[in-house]
């Protein structure tokens, strides 16, 4: 198992891409903090991970509040000993985010709240924890709209993924020696509840489709996938990096007359 006796945190692990990794870690080896606000989903998440013979306790936070992020990380070597993967995957896009002109503060301001304060705060409290542990792997989900940006005006979502990204270089280069590893973990566009809420009828959805080389919406468990193997030791020569998940989209983007 290529997580063995390894201890993950997973933020936003009720549904989407949390769970789908919640449940790859679990399955490979690692014990698993769910956290998320969704106390019933999150819940039956740990469920799942225990009925296959994993490991998992369920964590309510808020990631943008300190000392959620705070008792997030605490409960975790509370009950596993340690932290080594801290995958801050929590983050939302608001359905009246848009342009610069007609997206209100308030959309903006939630939006970098969750987004970006809390990989700040994941970061804050739990990279002390991983120095604990000897090192690990933080994992943060930016976006491939961090690259290339977004046809359909998403302001504050773009801005708030390139702000994760940005950060992840940063953090990357700053902890590289203490072995503590740092990535971006970029997804192309899903088929997740996240996206499909813009993409709601056939015509929005090929226009999307038009730009992605492949064809399709990726799946969660794709990304889980590309989460698996930068929390593992096969990526321990990457740091830093820009990991693109996403059909080919970053490299045929073009926007929409």
């Amino acid at each position: 198992m290529r997580l063995k006796d390894n201890v993950a945190l997973i933020t936003g692990a009720a549904s989407g891409i949390g769970r789908e990794t919640a449940l790859l870690f679990a399955r490979e080896g690692a014990s698993i903090v769910i956290v998320d606000m969704n106390d019933a989903a999150g819940e039956k998440v740990v469920g799942e991970v225990e009925s296959a013979g994993g490991k998992a306790i369920y964590v309510h936070a808020d990631v943008s509040k300190g000392a959620d992020a705070e008792n997030m990380v605490k409960k975790a070597e509370e009950s596993f000993g340690k932290l080594d993967i801290l995958f801050n995957n929590a983050g939302i896009s608001h359905i009246d985010d848009d342009n610069a002109v007609t997206t209100e503060e308030a959309v903006w301001d939630l939006t970098f709240a969750i987004n970006v304060r809390g990989v700040f705060l994941g970061c804050k409290y739990g990279i002390p924890a991983l120095r604990r542990a000897g090192g690990g792997s933080i994992i943060n989900t930016a976006s491939f709209v961090a690259v290339v940006g977004a046809a359909t005006p998403q302001l504050a979502y773009t801005s708030s993924k390139g702000a994760v990204l940005s950060m992840s270089k940063e953090l990357a280069a700053i902890h590289a020696r203490e072995n503590i590893r740092v990535n971006a973990l970029c997804p192309g566009p899903l088929r997740t509840e996240l996206l499909m809420k813009y993409l709601n009828t056939e015509e929005r959805r090929q226009r999307r489709l038009v730009h992605i080389p492949m064809g399709r919406f990726g799946e969660a468990v794709e990304i889980a996938n590309a989460a698996l193997f930068l929390a593992s030791s096969e990526s321990s020569f990457v740091t830093g990096s820009t990991f693109l998940v996403d059909g080919g989209i970053t490299c045929a983007y073009t926007t929409p007359e």
